[in-house]
């Protein structure tokens, strides 16, 4: 059932001029299960001299006539989303509901920027002289580069590529290795919903390679990345010596603020689901959990029994919560996490260890009482751990939500409206959601500050990322 995966370029899927393929592994299993293509510079001059034709098709369609395409994108993707969802559960090992749910999200994202893409207004400036126009508009930057992570690997890439089609773009994505097929499929609905020979390329290979190529690339006029911070800043100099526009959607160390006076149960509820999602492995996930010292106990014996009470195992279980990490190396480094968080004093009230000898499951964690000099409480972790540790005063906490370089994603949970008010504009994030969890909605921004990165992938400011502002003053002849 499992596809092997080859490009697609120029509206036609092929192998690379090389032969050459990556293994595709069932997370659940630590088995192959498939194949995906492996591009060399061959591949990628192809890649981008369609992406080169593409753009010169797509952006002469008027905008409603690439709305109507990007819609027909969309509901590919409803029509499909049962079978994509088998796709991704087998490849990436998340819960088949979640997966579900992601492919179903890639259509109203779709939706949306097609929507967007029809509003793409410029505007008059009023002269100072007689018979002067002053005009401005908005057009598209140019064919882009996109860069789209494993852990969603529809979620992330059908940000990029709808609002780049959205915008009169075109695009190259290269996708996920680890999570190749379901991406495909993601691409696969645009295909064929009609969008042009070339508005749409997908290659795999070595991400390095890639990039290198890439980005420098003269027909290359932006770059979307959403990865790592460390993987972040290399793309984006590299961009910045050929005056690339970049998006930057890069890791994050999300605190979940706990204070004395909020509901403790909706606090577990909403905080500890959003946790041990896809095995924690979510850039928004809450990460440092800091809870006021008067219900710090609490709130561990309740975190705890919810973090006992989930399922783990096979994402096609019907029973699942939460599926295996993604890849053998990410249990070798949650264990490092544990580990050292126990070296530097903390305690594990539940979980800490890996599951089993087969596939790359981890028991849901809670590490408690643990200091400001474990790792955990400065690299993100990436996976199922939450580090606890109480705090006494405001000012204390929002320090300590403060005080690391990232910038993505910050939770907080209170009654009072005063605070409310005071740790939204306190704490130093792309994103505050307080009270509940209400991120990555398709028409609010989605982005981060600081080391975390810089644009956004959401709302209807991403689109200006990809698109010219052109000035334009005239008088009549």
């Amino acid at each position: 059932m499992y596809p092997n995966t080859q490009f697609l370029i120029a509206n036609e899927w092929v192998p690379s001029a090389s032969g050459r393929t990556l293994d595709v592994l069932n997370p659940a299993t630590g088995d192959k299960i498939g194949t995906v293509a492996h591009a060399d510079r061959k591949d990628l001059d192809r890649a981008l001299e369609a992406a080169q034709a593409g753009f010169l098709a797509w952006k002469k369609l008027s905008p409603y006539d690439r709305y109507k395409i990007l819609r027909k994108a969309a509901d590919n993707m409803r029509a499909r989303v049962d079978d994509i969802a088998k796709i991704m559960t087998a490849e990436q090992g998340k819960p088949f509901v979640e997966a579900k749910g992601e492919t179903a999200l890639a259509g109203d994202l779709i939706d949306w920027f097609a929507e967007e893409g029809r509003r793409t207004y410029g505007w008059i400036v009023p002269p100072r002289m007689d018979g002067v126009q002053q005009l401005v508009f908005k057009e598209p930057v140019g064919p882009v580069a996109a860069f789209s992570p494993w852990n969603f690997p529809i979620n992330q890439a059908v940000r990029k590529i709808a609002c780049a089609l959205s915008a009169g773009c075109s695009i190259i994505v290269k996708g996920p290795e680890e999570t190749p097929a379901s991406c495909a499929e993601l691409i696969r609905a645009f295909v064929d919903a009609g969008v042009p020979a070339g508005t749409v390329g997908l290659v795999y290979g070595v991400p390095a390679e890639i990039s290198e190529y890439l980005i420098p690339h003269p027909i290359i006029r932006k770059v979307t990345f959403t990865g790592s911070t460390a993987v972040g800043k290399q793309l984006a100099a590299l961009a910045g010596q050929h005056m690339k526009r970049v998006t930057m959607e890069l890791g994050g160390h999300a605190p979940a603020i706990v204070f004395d006076d909020a509901d403790i149960d909706v606090a577990v509820k909403v905080l500890a689901a959003n946790k041990y999602r896809n095995a924690g492995q979510v850039c928004v996930a809450p990460t440092r959990f800091l809870v006021q010292e008067k219900v710090y106990d609490q709130f561990v014996e309740k975190f705890t029994g919810a973090a006992k009470a989930i399922k783990v195992g096979d994402g096609m279980e019907k029973e699942t919560r939460m599926g295996p990490l993604a890849h053998a190396r990410r249990v070798d480094a949650i264990e490092g996490f544990v580990n050292d968080a126990v070296e530097h004093g903390a305690k594990v009230t539940t979980g800490g260890k890996r599951i089993g000898n087969k596939g790359y499951f981890f028991e849901p964690t809670v590490l408690t009482d643990v200091p400001t000099t474990a790792r955990i409480m400065n690299e993100e972790p990436f996976g199922p751990l939450a580090a606890m540790r109480p705090f006494s005063n405001f000012d204390e906490v929002v320090q300590e939500a403060n005080r690391l370089p990232y910038g993505l994603a910050a939770y907080a949970y209170t009654r009072s409206s005063k605070t409310i008010a005071a740790i939204g504009a306190a704490v130093e994030s792309g994103m505050v959601s307080i009270n509940h969890h209400g991120l990555a909605l398709p028409e609010v921004p989605f982005g981060g500050v600081k080391d975390s990165g810089y644009g956004s992938e959401g709302g209807s400011n991403a689109l200006e990322a990809y698109l010219n502002f052109k000035f334009v003053t005239q008088v009549g002849a």
